[in-house]
């Protein structure tokens, strides 16, 4: 009996430990790797805190369930606060810190990293955690949705994750995910673009996100407009733990633990049914989608790690022919249009990545060996009738696939810092087109196959140094790229990169900040293999070269890191020049890719020139006292010429201004309730040719309206609105916890203005009807056009 009850003593007196909350985690140096001995570490706002042991190790107990901001501090190195960090009781929370040295002996000169100011890129970078990416208003757990609350962010009130940032276009942004770069992070993308509805990366991964949007690093290329950093977490070295995501539309399942003494994994797989949520939406496009990813650390020995990336997706799209009995009007005829226009789909894509950290005394090398494939197929047939070969307008194919290495050696010393590095990619690309369209405009049906190798090449070198105590940081740098798809981009120097900034402290928390610099992208691959039936590389005939654009951004930036706020003002101008445009049309690619399909993928010049400029403000204030909030508004312009066109004229992303609010509470018992309302200044469009698209020989090729080039965005679309609302539960058990939401889209239902739809008149068979005045044109007719509907969601988030 005795023994019985110092059992049953025991166990009572671990399940009431375990009742409360863990944080343990391990405290290095990331200049060399080793570990910060006797190193603070709190949970502000309470008592409770920790000092790291002589492995840098240090442990929380007691820790009472919530959300909690984290500081870690030690004498001679600066400050790191972790915010929103979610303790729960049925696993210890694993949050390591980074504590750079600080060579400053001016104690108001320090400044902790709580908004993330970088030494490569000290203006321009927005950051935002896990916890903010999951209760975000309207997100729906997804980043691509999310970082539309920040300044400079436009999006596109339709069902895509477009992403313009600055004024430039969705394909002017680069991913990476630890390093890794990963050309595609949504479902349905765009090809030569961008976007799509979903975004396919799981936040239950991810640590944190950074957005750049100027003043870029060296050692990051080929992007105009913004990097993002995705910091994915490192799995848990104890234990395992699941996580089981449910949703409207999706259902995901996490795992992560140890994969031995050395080792830790990350996993994640989604599936959706979107399927049955569009066909209650009675949406006439049926899209299906999946996804996985995975990531695993190994520490091979004190100064050496290596992590693998793994993400891929698989997306469907179909056509619902179904139509609703109740669908009568303008309602049908828009069902009917989009069925017409809309082809059939599929896709996969997938990034897999090896990066290798080897630690010394004063820096670091790090080597990072990449691939990754998008494959892309769409089909379209006149009517929607597969019955004769006849009918069928287009069928397109195409692959295209990069293998990367990056070597990068940086250097750390007192007050400095020096990094350089080399990268190479070959590239192949894969092209089955065939496409009637082209019928009307060079008297010939596209029918072509082939396979088109790139090879590019780069390096840089760059540095930072502080000066005046610490308050003048300069820094700068300067990249050179090459590639063999044309004859000028073969020669690196008409690619040279230079970048400078420097930022200067007014006061403790004031900072001036500016930036110059040169940036190159190449335009996209549809564009470079792009062939005619000869089989002839066309825009490699007519020298396609790298887009340049040349940046200048200036601003002020205040923090007040004792209540977690943050106020920015920026200007920035950007110049674009050696834009592709189309020798068909005459238009310039910057004004295409907001919608699905292929972009690119026709006879280009690169002689479009361009300009975006503008004035930016935020204020944000993280997790205080139960409250936070965001607030971003940008005013620009973007505008670029095109070749049949005198002057500049507004792009297809020039908003005007941008506005986006959001707010949330915390209360108690676990409940949180959080809203964001955006408003968008309507964006240009190009408005259709009558005559043109009336004419049966051209409707029977395109089955759709042709744009009148003349008049390219010379109309305006009303301003767009929108209100989501977010509210979350919480409950905590002792072996697991439950959090349910419920995330309401567009809460007021406003339906925003897009182009009118030019359709064709019908009898009630359904034929397509004849002009009595003209018998070699259909008889057509402008319907309103609206995107925008109410669209809750309710989920369920279980761990254990």
């Amino acid at each position: 009996m005795k023994k019985f009850y110092l059992t049953a003593f025991l166990l009572f007196i671990s399940i009431f430990a375990f009742s409360q909350g863990i944080i343990r985690g391990i405290i290095t140096n990331p200049v060399n790797g080793q570990p910060v001995a006797f190193a603070n570490v709190l949970v502000l706002e309470t008592e409770l805190g920790a000092i790291s042991d002589e492995d840098g190790f240090y442990e929380i107990t007691d820790v009472p369930a919530g959300l909690y901001n984290v500081r870690a501090s030690f004498v001679g190195y600066k400050t790191e606060t972790r915010f929103e960090i979610r303790v729960t009781l049925a696993k210890p929370v694993q949050l390591d810190f980074e504590l750079v040295e600080d060579a400053s002996e001016l104690s108001e000169v320090v400044v902790s990293s709580e908004f993330s100011r970088s030494e490569e890129t000290p203006l321009s970078v927005r950051k935002m955690n896990s916890n903010e990416i999951e209760r975000y208003p309207g997100g729906n757990r997804d980043i691509s949705k999310v970082i539309q609350a920040l300044p400079g962010v436009a999006s596109t009130p339709s069902f895509r994750n477009d992403i313009l940032i600055r004024g430039g276009a969705p394909n002017e942004n680069k991913f990476f995910v630890d390093e890794i770069e990963v050309p595609v992070i949504n479902h349905f993308s765009t090809q030569g673009s961008s976007g799509g509805p979903v975004g396919l990366l799981n936040v239950n991964l991810i640590k944190s996100v950074d957005l750049i949007a100027g003043g870029f690093s060296a050692n990051r290329m080929d992007a105009l407009s913004s990097f993002f950093e995705i910091q994915l977490k490192e799995g848990n070295r104890e234990n395992m733990e699941t996580q089981l995501t449910v949703g409207a539309s999706e259902l995901t399942l996490s795992n992560e633990g140890p994969l031995g003494e050395k080792s830790t994994y990350l996993f994640s797989a989604r599936r959706s049914y979107l399927q049955g949520l569009f066909k209650l939406l009675k949406l006439p496009f049926l899209p299906t989608f999946n996804d996985f990813q995975v990531k695993t650390t190994t520490k091979l020995n004190e100064k050496t790690e290596l992590t693998f990336i793994g993400v891929g997706a698989i997306d469907q799209f179909v056509l619902n022919k179904e139509i609703p009995e109740d669908e009568t009007g303008e309602d049908l005829e828009n069902r009917l249009y989009l069925l017409d226009v809309l082809p059939v789909q599929s896709q996969w894509n997938y990034t897999t990545g090896l990066k290798l950290k080897r630690f010394r005394e004063n820096g670091f090398w790090t080597f990072v060996l990449s691939r990754n494939m998008l494959n892309n197929e769409s089909e379209k047939y006149f009517g929607n009738d597969e019955s004769f070969e006849s009918n069928l307008l287009y069928r397109y194919k195409s692959q295209e696939s990069e293998n990367k290495f990056r070597a990068e050696n940086s250097i750390f010393g007192s007050g400095y810092t020096l990094k350089y590095g080399v990268n190479y990619e070959y590239s192949r690309y894969l092209i089955n087109n065939f496409d009637r369209a082209t019928l009307a405009n060079t008297g010939q049906i596209i029918d072509v196959e082939a396979i088109s190798n790139f090879n590019e090449y780069g390096g840089f070198i760059s540095g930072t140094k502080y000066l005046l105590d610490e308050r003048l940081l300069l820094s700068g740098g300067v990249r050179m790229d090459a590639s063999d798809f044309g004859k000028t981009a073969k020669n690196p120097f008409n690619q040279i990169s230079p970048r400078f900034s420097v930022s200067y402290q007014l006061k403790p928390n004031l900072f001036a900040t500016a930036n110059a610099g040169i940036y190159y992208q190449k335009p996209p691959y549809t564009v470079l293999g792009f062939r005619n039936n000869e089989g002839t590389l066309v825009n490699q005939e007519s020298d396609v070269k790298y887009i340049r654009s040349n940046q200048l951004i200036a601003g002020l930036e205040f923090l007040a890191p004792e209540k977690n706020r943050r106020f920015t003002v920026e200007a920035f101008y950007k110049k674009y020049d050696q834009y592709p445009s189309s020798v068909r049309n005459g238009i310039a690619l910057a004004n295409l890719g907001a919608d699905f399909g292929v972009i690119g993928n026709e006879p280009v010049i690169s002689n479009a020139k361009g300009k975006a400029y503008g004035l930016e403000f935020l204020a944000q204030q993280r997790l205080f006292n139960n409250f936070y909030g965001i607030g971003a508004l940008t005013l620009v312009r973007s505008e670029f010429t095109n070749p049949n066109t005198e002057g500049f004229v507004p792009s297809a992303w020039d908003n005007k201004i941008i506005l986006s609010l959001t707010a949330g509470k915390r209360f108690e018992k676990n409940w949180e309730v959080g809203a964001r309302w955006r408003f968008l200044g309507g964006t240009p469009y190009t408005p259709y040719d009558v005559e043109e698209s009336a004419l049966i020989s051209n409707w029977d090729l395109r089955g759709q309206p042709i744009l009148d080039f003349t008049q390219i965005n010379a109309l305006r679309l009303d301003p767009f609105h929108q209100l989501d609302l977010r509210v979350d539960k919480k409950y905590f058990f002792p072996k697991w916890s439950l959090n349910w939401y419920i995330d309401i889209q567009n809460l007021y239902n406003y339906e925003a203005e897009q182009p009118p739809l030019l359709v064709p008149v019908r009898d009630d068979a359904g034929r397509i009807l004849v002009d009595p005045t003209d018998p070699s044109r259909y008889q057509l007719k402008y319907i309103t056009n609206t995107a925008g509907t109410l669209l809750p969601t309710v989920g369920i988030i279980v761990e254990f």
